[in-house]
């Protein structure tokens, strides 16, 4: 039992990531699709304007959930957060392009999801040993 109770902290952490992940994939999910129903844009466009939504979404669920972070938001840490986000986006984008690349068929929500998971693992250590750093 004492086992498990000293593996609670971990746990709490690893169901904030993905609690947070979730929320800031629905996100970009819900308001690509949104978008994608109420114009007739491509997908490519509709993806772009929702990933800022979905970023801001993430930073605040990782800041809290993830990383319980007791200190006020600062500049600096959103500057951190935001380099790191653009550049998982920026992977996460090609590879959602790519796939519907080679793909044309497959609907936009399986491309976000493929291209996520993907962009995951860089996401989590740059936010770990970047962002979210006890400083």
């Amino acid at each position: 039992m004492r086992a498990l109770a000293s593996r609670v902290p971990q746990l709490k952490h690893i169901a904030g990531f993905l609690v947070s992940g979730l929320a800031a994939f629905v996100t970009d999910v819900g308001v690509t699709k949104l978008i994608g129903a109420l114009t007739a844009w491509p997908w490519g466009v509709c993806r772009a304007v929702a990933i800022p939504p979905a970023m801001l979404v993430s930073w605040l669920c990782h800041r809290h959930l993830t990383f319980a972070v007791e200190k006020p938001p600062s500049l600096g840490e959103f500057a951190r957060f935001s380099a790191m986000s653009w550049s998982t986006v920026a992977v996460n984008y090609l590879l959602f392009l790519a796939v519907l690349w080679g793909r044309p068929d497959l609907d936009a929500g399986v491309a976000i999801f493929l291209s996520s998971i993907i962009a995951m693992a860089y996401s989590y250590l740059a936010m770990r040993f970047g962002v979210f750093v006890k400083r």
